[in-house]
């Protein structure tokens, strides 16, 4: 039996001015999937996710998140149906410690906002320190998101995406800015918290050693349209994508 379908994107169109961001995009995504959208900047990746969480509007297509067009929604209740993300700069409250950021991503994902009702109970600080427990996020709490390294901010902004429970979620390069020899253990971390329940992830990434090593599909994109969608070892040997996307060295280039 196939995989429920969670996401179906139906002849997506974007354009900005004389820039084609998409064009005529196809894409199902199916639950459990990992899949890994890669493309030099301003292939349309990144307009693609925006347009799955509603802060950018197809120009034309339809968008479908478990059976329910979700085009005309929000932000704010795209997320609310169970579609997360988490974004290239860590959006995150600086003067805040990590614990705190966490009580208020909870507070904000509360069924109702109150001005009454405390962020900060018994409660939501067991809840919070489950799911920093999980990014191996626990021992830092009490810190300063300041005063953290650039790969536990992107630890703290998964895990600030995940207080939803979503069924989606999705991940614009959570590898970027991260020191080298980070990425391969922050992603070990990332994909071992995620594994805890059941949940579909999309991720934009430039690095082709990440993409080969931790997604089951990969997405090329060119110039606003899909070059190749398959598993990594067929879509990476793709002509168009070794022409257009990954070069001959295999690394991604950068427009």
């Amino acid at each position: 039996m196939s995989a429920a379908l969670v996401l179906s994107a139906r002849g997506l169109n974007k354009s900005f001015g004389a820039v084609v961001a998409a064009h005529d995009i196809n894409i199902d995504i199916h639950s459990g999937e990992r899949i890994s959208l890669i493309g030099s900047n301003g292939a349309g990746k990144t307009t693609f996710v925006n347009m799955i969480t509603g802060y950018v509007k197809p120009d034309s297509g339809d968008i479908f998140f478990a059976d329910k067009r979700i085009n005309d929604l929000t932000p704010r209740q795209i997320t609310r149906l169970g579609v997360a993300r988490s974004f290239q700069i860590p959006q995150l409250y600086p003067s805040l410690s990590v614990l705190d950021n966490m009580l208020v991503a909870q507070a904000c994902h509360a069924d109702r906002l109150s001005l009454w009702r405390p962020a900060r109970t018994a409660e939501a600080q067991l809840q919070a320190e489950y799911v920093l427990r999980r990014f191996r996020l626990l021992d830092e709490r009490h810190r300063l998101v300041s005063e953290l390294p650039g790969g536990m901010r992107k630890l703290l902004d998964i895990a600030l995406a995940m207080v939803g429970e979503p069924k989606l979620l999705l991940l614009d390069e959570p590898t970027s800015g991260v020191a080298a020899e980070e990425k391969f253990p922050m992603m070990d971390t990332v994909m071992q918290a995620l594994s805890d329940q059941p949940l579909t992830t999309l991720f934009v990434e430039h690095d082709m050693d990440i993409v080969s090593r931790y997604c089951s599909r990969v997405i090329a994109f060119n110039s606003g349209k899909v070059l190749a969608d398959d598993v990594p070892e067929v879509a990476l040997a793709n002509a168009e994508v070794q022409l257009h996307v990954t070069g001959e060295t295999g690394a991604i280039k950068h427009a």
